[in-house]
């Protein structure tokens, strides 16, 4: 094989790149760019910082989805905002909900060539006793080819904006209720912690990644502290150390084997960047401790990676990072040719390393029934008809 084949088997070359719309959102801008936004419409100076903090207020804080509902901003400033620019965010096309009430949302994304396909990604909304928990995509499509992963089997159409990642966050809190003004005994908010676990390698797309989060985690906006925001990463090294220096947040791999040869065949980023490699970003990285530690994320595949050997290994190739290991039971779709370990030899793979002094959850499959589990996403909702979808559809647009 050559190494340009090889290297098109362990990532892929996006198809096309955003196109933004005539009149572009402002969900996305930090405070600096909404200030130079405001430039360009003709908002003197002495004003720009006063009138960036009404917008990110009213964005962030109120959820405010036209400029008609900035009371406190001038009629005059709102119909020059409303010439220019909008506070659109990702549109609903359907809506599932499982039996286990977490809800997924098939969202299209705008675009500013008439001529372009429209794109769409899905995020999942997941509800606990103690928290309520939201799958966020960075990609149309992902860059990885992981072949236990019914996401990784799509292509790679284009890397999200930081107002599309933003947008999901919105998105959830319209349908939820769960802006400040929503009414609760409590005033618990519904969303409390956000997953960079959805379609993509949020890492293939750090700059924008990046953005978002900060924004997602702003005290004075959306305001989810940044030890609520997770992103898992298959390996992507270089971006490892960047992620704790630029963002801060906390650090999930998806390992899913413990030897280089099995790596390479679920996750062939591996090839690039192998276990060694990568388990040494994992003791660099900032802030890791065992108040924050890194979380390693492990698909339990029936007589592939579930050994007790297994996780012997995986005890000592973590030695010395603060961890703890989710064990994940492997989501079935169609044409897989995994199988989940069965459930006697999970608890056994997961007593184990709980004896060997690691944490060792065994996540709860939530969501199957509408394919909104992990490396699920976007993945039947391609194959809906025309007439399915528009029945989603039209429930999305009527709850």
């Amino acid at each position: 094989m050559t190494p340009s084949a090889a290297s098109a088997l362990v990532e892929k070359t996006p198809l096309e790149t955003y196109v933004p719309p005539a009149k572009p959102s402002l969900i996305g801008l930090s405070r600096a760019q909404l200030c130079d936004r405001l430039g360009d419409v003709g908002v003197a100076p002495p004003q720009r910082k006063m009138r960036a903090q009404q917008l990110w207020h009213w964005i962030y804080v109120r959820g405010a989805r036209d400029f008609s509902e900035m009371t406190n901003v001038s009629k005059e400033m709102r119909a020059i905002l409303a010439e220019h620019f909008t506070v659109d965010r990702p549109e609903v096309v359907a809506e599932q909900i499982s039996a286990d009430g977490t809800r997924k949302w098939l969202l299209r994304l705008p675009s500013g060539d008439d001529g372009q396909k429209a794109h769409e990604v899905e995020c999942v909304y997941i509800p606990e006793t103690d928290r309520g928990t939201l799958c966020v995509s960075s990609q149309v499509g992902c860059t990885l080819n992981c072949s236990f992963c019914h996401t990784g089997t799509q292509r790679l159409v284009r890397n999200l904006t930081a107002g599309e990642i933003v947008g999901q966050v919105m998105v959830a809190r319209d349908r939820l209720g769960d802006w400040i003004d929503r009414e609760t005994p409590n005033g618990n908010r519904l969303i409390t912690n956000i997953v960079m676990m959805g379609m993509g390698e949020p890492l293939y797309n750090f700059d924008a990644v990046r953005d978002a989060l900060l924004i997602v985690s702003d005290n004075e906006g959306i305001g989810i502290s940044r030890r609520r925001v997770t992103l898992s990463t298959s390996g992507v090294v270089p971006n490892i150390k960047r992620t704790g220096d630029e963002i801060g947040v906390m650090l999930a791999i998806s390992l899913h084997a413990v030897r280089d040869e099995l790596r390479d065949e679920l996750v062939p980023l591996n090839r690039k960047y192998p276990l060694k490699e990568l388990l040494q970003a994992c003791r660099d990285y900032p802030g890791a401790s065992n108040a924050r530690r890194i979380t390693f994320e492990y698909v339990m595949l029936k007589g592939v990676n579930d050994s007790l050997d297994d996780a012997r290994r995986l005890v000592q190739l973590l030695k010395g990072i603060p961890a703890k290991i989710n064990l994940i039971p492997f989501n079935p779709w169609p044409g897989s040719k995994y199988e989940c370990s069965d459930w006697d030899q999970i608890e056994k793979f997961s007593e184990y390393i709980f004896n060997a002094g690691y944490s060792s959850p065994v996540r709860t499959p939530r969501g199957r029934d509408i394919l909104a589990a992990c490396g699920q996403l976007k993945s039947e909702t391609e194959k809906l008809s025309v007439r399915e979808r528009n029945a989603l559809r039209a429930m999305a647009m009527t709850d």
